[in-house]
């Protein structure tokens, strides 16, 4: 007996895919459909002796627009592949999702519409008479809070129901149905104010605190002022806590140095192989743990609480107007705010741009908001060289330099938009989810397991072969001369002119696999590694640095060239997947580097006059 086929639609942020997980727990899985680049998610049930396969379609605003996911949802529910829909729609704004709901009845018979978030909606002073929306639209009306678990049976039990009988059509479909396309999405709007008017209750007072918080954030005067106070604060935590954790973990890695170097004695391996193992392999790593893992055991925490509380859509709300000005899509504000988690998923998360010219446009600028593999270099520089070890100045530092890669981001997202990818910016709808309580346990599996701990593993297994890359470098010589010397020399000349040097520069693409080996590799290929306990020390560690001829416009360049290189090879290999061309792949590696030596060299210039 075949599986019963539930399809999940939604507006974004919702909960669709809460409500997903909680009712297939682990049995998941997610992939592409056929010839699209539309992610779906699967999963299956087992209610009352029946199974129960559920599809997550993507979320949408509109069945009637042009974008991939929303066709790509739109096709799925016309298949009749699907046995039933549920539509799962937020229950503290459904005059703005119910639109969805009417839509999906227009093409499909078996409907169940699920108000999810009730919770916050009663929060809110809003309430809902279920009965009486149930009656008017002719179909099954349940409500949930995903998030705790309720209401989940009640969607189990709605999905049997219809599995053993037929739902009665909607009194109003025959009415829908015989307009035009454009005419019914306009009849939907209405629709569904004038059914919102007769079911929904609200108390005003409920809004009063989110509307104040928005009018400050959401001013045009005063938004982007407050969204640099709040980063600034962000990363003065995060530099001011990061320091213990780093020194703590630096002292423990140098007497597990003395540990191993102790082992391999008693092994009696050879001095070429303690020294591949303590001075190359085992540095490298403990560098990339020691100082990356603080910052973003730190960062991550706070950058998932102000994504679960809503702020981060409102800086992308703020960003908006800037976008459209250059003539790119709104959306790509919403993709640069992923990038500070990771550009390989901000750069996926471009498929929700409709248009092939304005998503290319965020795919190929992408890379220049710094991710978290850029964070701790960015960071520990401008504590060393710029602020001097002061937390407030150094938060102040780094958010000069984010604010700055959002300038070059945009100015990159005009040059193209005028040159190579011309065209009309489209318009879409970008809703902003209701100020929510995080939840605690979220935060952590999201900060700690899903990002933290991923991010660790794969710079650990980038830094392993690249610490011994660098030690072979180092210890096999041409002519007399190590060849990593050779590498330097070759890179040398156009270092200097962009305030750098040639290992430096090498160090970079070395670092290709992953940003975050960049900065332990230029410390390991200047003789830093001698003393694993050092790594932690920020003292030491600008005196290794000053010996090698670093200055303050050494660092600011390096900084430079950190936001504006080449993608590292996760994201080079997604730019690849998502434009399906070698070209624009190509193009994505070399524009950066150009930008970051124009870029470099202008600021070698100027800070060397002053």
């Amino acid at each position: 007996m075949s599986d019963f086929v539930v399809a999940l639609a939604g507006n974004p942020n919702v909960g669709k895919s809460t409500l997903f997980n909680a009712l297939t727990g682990l049995k998941q899985h997610t992939g592409n459909w056929s010839g699209k680049t539309v992610e779906c998610a699967e999963g299956k049930f087992e209610f009352c002796g029946k199974n129960f396969r559920v599809v997550d379609l993507p979320g949408i605003y509109s069945f009637y627009s042009d974008s991939a996911e929303e066709k790509a949802a739109k096709e799925y529910i016309l298949s009749q592949r699907a046995d039933m829909v549920i539509v799962v729609a937020d229950a503290s704004c459904l005059e703005r999702n119910l639109n969805l709901c009417l839509q999906a009845m227009d093409m499909f018979d078996d409907v169940v519409l699920c108000l999810n978030f009730m919770d916050e909606a009663q929060k809110h002073g809003i309430g809902i008479d279920e009965k009486r929306l149930s009656d008017i639209l002719g179909i099954p009306v349940i409500c949930t809070s995903a998030r705790q678990g309720e209401g989940v049976d009640k969607v189990r039990e709605a999905a049997f129901d219809i599995s053993e009988n037929d739902l009665s059509i909607n009194p109003f479909k025959a009415e829908i149905m015989h307009k035009g396309e454009e005419e019914r999405s306009l009849g939907y709007m209405h629709l569904s104010e004038e059914i919102c008017r007769s079911v929904c209750v609200k108390n005003n007072k409920g809004f009063e605190f989110q509307k104040k918080i928005d009018s400050i954030i959401l001013s045009p005067k005063l938004g982007i002022p407050v969204i640099i106070l709040f980063l600034t604060i962000l990363f003065f935590i995060t530099a001011k806590l990061a320091n213990y954790p780093s020194q703590f973990l630096g002292f423990v890695f140098s007497l597990a140095g003395v540990k191993l170097s102790s082992i391999l004695d008693v092994l009696k391996v050879s001095s070429a192989v303690k020294s591949l193992v303590l001075d190359g392999i085992y540095g490298t790593t403990s560098f990339v743990v020691s100082v990356m893992l603080p910052p973003m055991a730190v960062f991550f925490p706070l950058f998932t609480f102000l994504e679960e509380c809503g702020f981060l859509p409102r800086i992308a709300f703020s960003l908006d107007g800037v976008f459209k000005k250059v003539n790119a899509n709104g959306k790509q504000a919403i993709t640069s705010m992923m990038a500070l988690g990771c550009n390989a998923a901000a750069i996926t998360n471009c498929r929700i741009i409709g248009t092939k010219r304005e998503r290319f446009i965020a795919v190929l600028t992408n890379n220049f908001i710094p991710c978290n593999g850029r964070f701790p270099l960015i960071i520990v520089l401008s504590s060393v060289f710029i602020a001097d070890g002061k937390g407030f100045l150094t938060a102040l530092a780094v958010v000069g330099f984010l604010v700055l890669s959002v300038c070059i981001m945009i100015l990159t997202s005009l040059f193209l938009s005028k040159t190579f990818l011309k065209g009309e910016v489209s318009s879409f709808v970008l809703e902003l989810p209701p100020y929510r309580r995080p939840q605690i346990k979220k935060i952590v599996v999201r900060s700690i397991l899903d990002r933290t701990v991923f991010v660790m593993g794969r710079s650990i297994t980038a830094a392993m072969p690249a610490g011994a890359l660098i030690w072979f470098l180092q210890n096999i010589s041409a002519d007399g001369t190590p060849l990593m010397l050779h590498i330097a020399h070759f890179f040398d000349a156009p270092a200097r002119i962009m305030g750098l040097d040639g290992i430096i520069l090498a160090s970079f693409f070395i670092g290709f696999p992953a940003n975050e080996t960049v900065l332990p590799v230029i410390f390991m290929c200047m003789g830093g590694m001698n003393n694993v306990g050092e790594i932690a020390d920020m003292g030491a560690f600008a005196a290794v640095l000053a010996q090698n001829g670093w200055t303050h416009i050494t660092a600011v360049c390096t900084i430079l060239f950190s936001i504006c290189h080449f993608p590292c090879a996760t994201a080079l290999a997604t730019i690849k997947k998502e434009t399906r061309s070698f070209i624009y792949t190509a193009f994505a590696f070399f524009m950066p580097v150009a930008v970051g030596f124009m870029l470099c060299t202008i600021a070698n210039f100027i800070l060397n006059l002053f």
